[in-house]
């Protein structure tokens, strides 16, 4: 392996810039080239790149990128819909592969993905940075060691703002996106799978569209992605988990919280501010004996995009991969079944019924 990374960037819009930021914090690493269809997008990048954004070469699309040559490893940061068509030229070269969630929009082509990916020697990886968000990474770790006894509840809940816009509003659209569950909470449902380290059997989602968007029109056509919901995911090991979505509660003081309990008490995490909170049972009615700690993140990392420093650590432990001193974190499959929970609660959500994992697996 050569001894700096050089990296290709698929999609440089608002994801696209933040992984710039964060590629220029790794060692031995720079970016090479970029795609991008959008003028506008192209100049977020080199603006992003400051004066190494003149010397890297820009290119229409994945297919002309990846021929170009002269590229270890590409970042996929297109719009969901694309994943596939962006994906193709790629897995038929050597590049390592870092692919944004939700891996595709659709079941089959998320198989397909898996397939090609099982098929080359190259390390597949899909970005799930919310498992690489320091305090949530010491929540996990804490439940794996036992702290809570043995699992019986998780809790994740998101209160915050709504979608932003995008490029030509692709993300108004169940079509384009894969639905709200598959686009925004594909990450919580793959942070189930790790945390609960069991295999989902039945998804129910009751959720809306009831506050944003809904005076929207593009093209005459209205929005249709879904703006809050509860979530409940049984698993094969009898745990059980509920994922609580707001996306019109800008004013949380916490947008992210999860809540493990178990026989031997409940840990929680609180984001920001990067809080783990520990209850252990006591007798009843007390004294209670919670206990909190801070969970500190590094605070260029932090500055460097919006995902609580987690953007930083994912791309140090893929570079790692890519340089054969680390395994793949988060494969294909684990992408599949994230979109595959994701469908089924959306699913559940229009038809107002619960959704065996069976019937969207096969």
């Amino acid at each position: 392996m050569v001894e700096k990374l050089r990296y290709g960037l698929v999609g440089t819009g608002m994801m696209g810039v933040e992984h710039i930021h964060n590629i220029k914090l790794l060692p031995d690493a720079e970016i090479v080239a970029i795609a991008d269809p959008e003028a506008t997008s192209i100049e977020w990048a080199r603006a992003a790149l400051g004066d190494a954004g003149q010397d890297v070469a820009v290119h229409a699309d994945a297919a002309s990128l990846v021929a170009g040559g002269g590229i270890d490893a590409v970042v996929v940061a297109s719009p969901n819909f694309t994943h596939r068509a962006v994906l193709e030229p790629l897995l038929a070269s050597n590049v390592a592969i870092l692919c944004e969630k939700p891996l595709c929009t659709t079941m089959a082509d998320a198989r397909w993905v898996v397939e090609q990916a099982a098929a080359r020697g190259a390390p597949f990886w899909t970005g799930m940075e919310y498992r690489f968000m320091p305090p949530a990474a010491a929540f996990i770790d804490a439940i794996h060691a036992g702290q809570v006894g043995a699992l019986h509840m998780l809790s994740i809940r998101e209160h915050r703002f709504p979608f932003l816009v995008k490029v030509r509003d692709w993300n108004r659209f169940s079509a384009k996106t894969g639905g709200t569950m598959v686009e925004k909470c594909c990450h919580f449902f793959d942070l189930m799978r790790l945390i609960t380290q069991s295999e989902p059997v039945r998804v129910y989602c009751s959720g809306a569209m009831d506050v944003n968007h809904v005076d929207e029109r593009y093209d005459g056509a209205r929005p249709d992605i879904i703006d809050n919901s509860f979530t409940t995911v049984d698993f094969a090991n009898g745990t059980r988990a509920m994922l609580d979505l707001c996306m019109f509660a800008e004013g949380a003081e916490h947008q992210e919280e999860m809540s493990a309990t178990g026989d031997k008490g409940r840990l929680d995490v609180l984001i920001p501010p990067g809080d783990l909170v520990w209850s252990p049972r006591v007798p009843w009615p007390g004294p209670k004996a919670v206990e909190r700690r801070h969970v500190a993140v590094d605070e260029t990392a932090l500055a460097a995009g919006s995902h609580h420093g987690s953007t930083y650590y994912q791309h140090a432990a893929f570079a790692r991969a890519v340089r054969g001193e680390g395994d793949v974190l988060v494969t294909a499959h684990d992408g599949l079944m994230a979109v595959a929970i994701g469908t089924a609660a959306e699913i559940s959500a229009r038809e107002h019924r619960a959704v065996e994992m069976a019937e969207v697996l096969g």
